[in-house]
């Protein structure tokens, strides 16, 4: 890794980094040793760059050293900078014109445009960042509510990484004794018995196992929760569906049947992003159109994260929404009762929760709002920062699991020392790929430096 990044670090790269199109602002971005020497020959300075301080420059024509525009620029020394290596960042207007022709001045002046991603790359490379940190960047700029952008901040402050460091070191640590009682048994160093390596593994695995479950958590954040709005035709899915997003989204008639496809939107509730779809109403189907529709929808239903069921309050139940109801049971489910303004009644008929609403009126609204705010809780929405959100961080704390219950396994029937260090290092692996590699010198400097070999 590290052999890389010093030969990656010997080229500069640039890349605009602010969206295409026009704007009030738009940022070049040079990283590399030849980026103070590049943009010298661009801009026209006031004052010569300091680290991490904001300078006034003029944008020049580098053929007639004609001013072209203003801008404010930024110097980031290395290695105090987000990628490690000198960073120069150009803050001129949003003109795809002027950016595109800086760019372009770079690259004729030994930069080469850069990758996509590649400026967080080169910062995990020189080891800035970890690869949780390197994703949070990602996540964050991808956040659709603001609960999301809090959790992906918290986990570029490396909230997931102090998780895990302290089981890692004391998994390092119960290593480094083992190599210790194995290769300087010489030395009198005290050899670990199966009952302590049982202890120790144990208090390894039961951080570890919460922070995996804390999975179906940072799943929500990352993904969001889907919603079907399932019913009759008619009895108010596509209203009720309109007045969660708080617009005229899909279609309303008094006519029974006007969705015919499946209509999707996203709102936050509780900061977490809930995608709701608005079925076609569920009946004996007139034609062929309907029958698609119909079946999307009860596949739609089946496959949603949380179900809610709408029934118009002035009509009695019919077999078909009891069925489902009953169904819907065992599930993350709402019924509701719609139209409450023209009447209606709420039979206590199961024990789904409950809310009677008037889409026309916006009664009931708010308690809508707090039963799927409800729901969600419900399905692991809770308030920390420190969760997996990857499918991949889940595996790599699973691998760990997994070597350690190895490890436990051949302590308990008193397999050799060196077969449960292969155990150890399995699971030492996957933390690494969390938070960075450990070296052999890394374990033996605590050898040394914990149990003072040679003394």
């Amino acid at each position: 890794m590290k052999s890389d990044f010093s030969s990656w670090s010997q080229e500069t790269i640039v890349a605009i980094s602010t969206p295409p199109g026009r704007g009030g602002i738009g940022v070049v971005r040079l990283a590399g040793p030849l980026a103070v020497a590049i943009a010298g020959q661009l801009l026209r300075l006031r004052n010569p760059l300091a680290h991490a301080t904001a300078r006034f420059a003029e944008v020049i024509d580098p053929e007639t050293a004609a001013k072209l525009d203003e801008s404010v620029v930024t110097f980031f020394a290395a290695p105090n900078s987000y990628t490690g290596d000198d960073i120069v960042e150009i803050a001129a207007h949003g003109s795809p014109v002027i950016l595109e022709m800086l760019v372009r001045q770079c690259l004729n002046r030994g930069a080469r445009l850069a990758r996509p991603g590649e400026f967080t790359e080169r910062a995990f490379l020189s080891g800035r960042i970890d690869l949780t940190q390197a994703e949070a960047v990602k996540d964050l700029i991808g956040s659709q509510t603001l609960y999301q952008a809090r959790v992906a901040a918290g986990q570029m402050g490396g909230a997931l990484s102090r998780r895990v460091h302290p089981i890692k070191e004391a998994l390092v640590g119960l290593i480094a004794r083992l190599e210790a009682g194995i290769d300087f048994a010489e030395d009198d160093i005290e050899v670990a018995g199966n009952p302590e390596i049982l202890t120790a593994v144990d208090t390894l695995i039961q951080p570890l196992n919460t922070l995996a479950a804390s999975f179906e958590h940072g799943r929500i954040i990352h993904s969001g929760l889907t919603l079907a709005i399932v019913g009759r035709p008619n009895a108010g899915k596509s209203s009720l569906f309109n007045a969660l997003l708080k617009r005229e989204r899909a279609i309303v008639t008094a006519s029974p049947g006007t969705t015919r496809d499946l209509v999707t939107e996203t709102v936050a509730i509780g900061g977490i992003p809930l995608h709701l779809v608005d079925t076609a109403g569920l009946r004996e189907a007139t034609d062929e159109a309907e029958s698609i529709g119909i079946r999307k929808s009860r596949e739609t239903m089946a496959d949603a994260d949380l179900v809610m069921l709408v029934v118009d309050s002035t009509l009695s139940l019919a077999e078909e929404e009891r069925v489902l109801i009953a169904t819907l049971a065992e599930r993350k489910a709402l019924l509701v009762f719609n139209k409450s303004d023209i009447g209606g009644h709420t039979p206590a008929i199961s024990e789904l929760p409950t809310v009677q609403t008037s889409a026309l009126t916006g009664e009931g609204m708010a308690e809508l709002q707090d039963a799927l705010l409800a729901l969600v809780s419900s399905s692991g929405a809770v308030e920390t920062d420190a969760v997996l959100t990857s499918l991949r961080q889940h595996e790599e704390v699973s691998g760990a699991l997994k070597g350690l219950l190895a490890a436990r396994a051949a302590a308990a029937t008193n397999i050799p020392h060196e077969m449960v260090l292969l155990d150890l290092y399995s699971a030492l692996r996957h933390l690494d790929s969390l938070t960075g590699e450990t070296t052999p010198d890394d374990v033996l400097n605590l050898i040394f430096s914990t149990f003072c070999i040679g003394k």
